[in-house]
């Protein structure tokens, strides 16, 4: 496997030293919990009442994309969901932190568009738990790219943020330009699954610098939410076109799967089913 040239691991010192900032940080700034700033033991950790109003993943989950079961008589066939049998996504797994609900969403809300970019240590925390299996396996981490235009506008890409706090406690290399936007594509957040993934086809390219470099490199894909994986396909496509052997993807939350009468409801109105994950 040829890692991509600007993905080198850190170094044993580098990360002493960033312990040693850690620790000095919590000298200066009293550790408070990071959805409501209540006192706790250690930066990046939630408060009693906070930590169980945070749903975690665990199983039963389809072991494709993760989608959180009710129960396991939800699993349609060896473990997976009637999506993942019917539109088989490009990724292998996806693994997220919690549930994106009421609950976690004002808090991925404030760290995507509210300028919280101190968040990005404790999501990547709880997302190297969920992720443990994938992170254990990957040969390099990567963000989801945003296009340059709208990196100027938010001044900060919060995959790419992720991404760097995971190869910060994991010691793994992250290729932060690994992936690029071609075209800005339209917000995503109000279509349908199918929608996405028309807006996305062509959307997302392996940079021209990573051409060949990828030599059978197990990636995994670093985003703040997995909704439909429109856009976890695309990137994985890209990355498999390129030579990547497989793509995981790990997020911080993800949507939960619409009860039927909403999921009727969406493809009435889009023309479409709803999405795999």
């Amino acid at each position: 496997m040829a890692m991509p040239a600007s993905a080198e691991p850190r170094s044993p010192l580098a990360r002493l030293a960033g312990g040693l900032l850690r620790r000095a940080a919590d000298v200066l700034v009293p550790p408070a919990c990071f959805a409501c700033s209540e006192p706790v033991a250690e930066q990046g950790l939630l408060c009693p009442s906070c930590f169980p109003r945070l749903r975690r993943i665990g199983p039963p989950h389809c072991r494709c994309c993760g989608l959180p079961f009710g129960h396991s008589a939800e699993a349609v066939e060896a473990g997976l969901c009637a999506s993942c049998l019917e539109y088989p996504p490009s990724f292998e797994r996806a693994r997220a932190a919690w549930v994106y609900d009421e609950a976690s969403k004002p808090l991925l809300l404030a760290f995507k568009y509210g300028d919280r970019t101190e968040l990005a240590p404790a999501f990547a925390r709880a997302m190297a738990s969920a992720g443990a299996a994938l992170l254990a396996e990957a040969d390099v981490i990567a963000p989801v790219p945003l296009h340059r235009l709208r990196l100027i506008s938010r001044r900060y890409n919060q995959a790419a943020l992720l991404a760097h706090a995971l190869g910060s406690i994991t010691g793994k290399p992250v290729a932060p330009a690994l992936l690029r936007r071609t075209r800005r594509t339209a917000p995503l957040a109000d279509l349908s699954a199918g929608a996405r993934r028309r807006a996305l086809a062509g959307a997302i390219a392996v940079s021209a610098r990573f051409a060949g470099r990828l030599g059978g490199a197990r990636v995994l894909l670093i985003d703040d939410v997995l909704t439909s994986g429109a856009t976890a396909n695309a990137c994985s496509e890209a990355l498999l076109a390129a030579g990547a052997s497989a793509v995981d993807v790990l997020t911080v939350a993800r949507t939960p799967a619409p009860k039927p009468d909403e999921a009727l409801d969406a493809a009435d109105t889009a023309g479409d089913l709803p999405g795999n994950g």
